[in-house]
């Protein structure tokens, strides 16, 4: 299964998988297990997070998968309480040895936070951790196109990825094409929204019958076919199995025309929106 998902190169010049696992509330024991069972299912890409406290988790999940460090990409992210130059340094440094890990393939900053105006300084940061050698490839979560343009101008460097909200109902055009112009890979979390709101949906429904697959497979081929490279979390290893399931059916433009289509301008999950929203 790992062979057949295809792969987008960064402007880095590294290499993403187009799927990943995402690890969000997956702790200790339980934790590790679902994260090892989804390598073995296939995933290679495995994202976690300095504040979803489970890095030591997703770092004994990849022990215990059993699949070379070599042959897997690994996403953490910096918290806002730590952007200061210094302190994300020292973060960055703290999230390895909780994962036992010698670098990462992927570095964000987690949230902007633009009323702490400290986002750029982080991303100089995460600048320098990649001279040294700690993370592969450097980029950002949640940032609006004008947090973008601003660490863009002020450190020339552009990030690689940048992790947003991105699901049928929030489908997030408008950033998507920024993304493309600043040649930056789009990223969904939550690609598949809420289960509620997907699995009772009749337009996502009639197509997933359509073509025999399950809604969160449509959903997910959709993801793949705007572009974006998407973190499904499950712990149940059938639906990880089920979840990579996407590369051997295609949507027509109609199909995809008539999902981007449930988009709405308050299609937010949470609330969160990246120009108010601050995550410590």
């Amino acid at each position: 299964m790992a062979k057949a998902i295809p792969e987008v190169t960064l402007n880095d010049g590294t290499t993403l998988p187009v799927t990943g696992l995402g690890t969000y509330g997956l702790w200790g024991n339980a934790g590790a297990n679902a994260v090892s069972s989804g390598i073995n299912a296939g995933y290679r890409l495995i994202d976690t997070a300095y504040n979803y406290e489970n890095e030591g988790a997703v770092g004994e999940g990849i022990r215990r998968s059993g699949i070379p460090r070599d042959e897997l990409w690994v996403t953490s992210k910096l918290p806002g309480r730590y952007h200061p130059y210094d302190k994300a340094l020292v973060a960055i440094q703290e999230s390895l040895y909780r994962a036992q890990l010698d670098y990462f393939d992927l570095y964000l900053i987690h949230w902007p936070l633009p009323n702490q105006d400290t986002y750029v300084e982080a991303w100089q940061a995460l600048i320098d951790a990649q001279k040294w050698g700690l993370v592969r490839s450097i980029g950002v979560s949640n940032f609006l196109p004008e947090h973008l343009e601003r660490i863009i101008k002020e450190t020339g460097v552009t990030p690689s990825v940048n992790q947003v909200e991105l699901h049928p109902f929030f489908n997030q055009a408008h950033q998507r094409k920024v993304h493309t112009d600043l040649h930056i890979q789009t990223q969904s979390w939550s690609p598949i929204a809420r289960a509620k709101d997907i699995l009772t949906n009749d337009t996502i429904r009639q197509i997933a019958e359509a073509h025999h697959k399950t809604i969160a497979q449509v959903v997910l081929r959709w993801q793949y076919q705007i572009g974006s490279v998407s973190i499904p979390r499950s712990t149940s290893p059938e639906r990880q199995r089920e979840n990579l399931a996407i590369f051997d059916f295609e949507l027509s433009d109609s199909e995809m025309t008539a999902i981007s289509e449930l988009s709405r301008p308050d299609g937010r999950l949470f609330d969160m929106d990246p120009a108010t929203h601050e995550e410590f």
